[in-house]
């Protein structure tokens, strides 16, 4: 395990030794991960030149995974001499506000657009293939900015990408890329869990899409409906305007895409596992249980802790 404080006079610290407790939470969507430490009263912690201030940066790796690269955003201390710290990666520096106009960008070329705005550094990103017509946001949050183009991509193309900083670098990914080969279940790492089915929360059997038509002073309406679902469960349905400039094919294609996702019985889970340190919010990992066939299941949530020598995580993961 390396673990690592880097000022902003370049001295590096390693503080491995010093590190009781560890704890890094990542979140599909709406968040930046986040990195909590406790640092123990020992070791270079009483080095005369030994400190931390906010802004200084934190990188961790572990089991041959380059897990966190961010900054240092709260540091509490108290009687018992021990440092608590909290970094976030650079996602962070995009939950304020802004206001853009964009017309034909992808959600790629939004992120290209607002990280070269701020600043931020950027990694891989993988193309996306929707074009959104015209984005306009007037004081909104960088990151709703972001996360809205994305969206985009899974209503109009179907494909839930993932966008996550990667050791410092602001990254979006495909669902493919995102796979990762791990298996949770009897005899697969996982001692606890409790499963929900529902169809209570996001769950639609009936889309039905709308567009003022200029032309005719009306509105046109796209619906799309599943009547043995609705015979099943009721009329489930969602009302939503269509983007004033996709034509009638691209809302119908939306329509379509919208009632694939939405027209079935949301299966969650919440699990304990044994670490693996490739898992992060965003990922997809397959589950074996004896109440169900083996899914692929994406990691909504996922925080990892390491403490005395034990190394765990939990997991809210659902079927997309």
């Amino acid at each position: 395990m390396e673990l690592i404080v880097i000022n902003k006079a370049g001295t590096i610290w390693d503080i491995s030794g010093i590190a009781t407790d560890i704890t890094w939470k990542t979140t599909r969507t709406g968040k930046p991960s986040t990195l909590e430490l406790t640092l123990a009263d020992s070791g270079i912690y009483q080095h005369k030149k030994f400190g931390i201030s906010n802004g200084d940066i934190v990188q961790f790796r572990k089991d041959g995974v380059d897990v966190f690269y961010g900054f240092v955003f709260s540091i509490d201390t108290g009687t018992d001499q021990e440092i608590k710290l909290t970094a976030y990666d650079q996602i962070r520096y995009l939950l304020g506000n802004a206001s853009y106009v964009l017309q034909n960008v992808t959600a790629s070329e939004v992120i290209r657009t607002i990280a070269g705005d701020r600043g931020l550094r950027l990694g891989t990103l993988e193309p996306a293939k929707y074009k959104i017509p015209s984005l306009i946001e007037d004081d909104k949050k960088l990151l709703d900015i972001i996360m809205g183009a994305v969206g985009s991509e899974l209503q109009y193309m179907g494909r839930l990408m993932a966008f996550y900083d990667d050791f410092g670098k602001l990254t979006l990914r495909t669902p493919q890329s995102m796979l990762l080969n791990v298996i949770l279940g009897a005899g697969h790492s996982l001692y606890d869990y409790s499963l929900k089915r529902s169809i209570d929360n996001d769950t639609y059997n009936t889309i039905l899409l709308y567009k003022d038509n200029e032309e005719t002073g009306k509105r046109d309406f796209y619906p799309v409906t599943d009547k043995e679902n609705v015979a099943r469960w009721g009329i489930l349905h969602l009302y939503q305007k269509a983007d004033d400039k996709a034509n009638a094919a691209q809302i119908q294609e939306k329509a379509d895409n919208l009632l694939r996702l939405h027209n079935r019985e949301k299966l969650s889970l919440s699990v304990q596992a044994i670490g693996d340190m490739r898992v992060r919010a965003g990922n997809f990992i397959y589950v074996l249980l004896d109440e169900m066939e083996t899914q692929l299941f994406l990691v909504d949530q996922c925080n990892h802790k390491i403490s005395g020598g034990e190394h765990t995580m939990s997991l809210d993961i659902k079927v997309v």
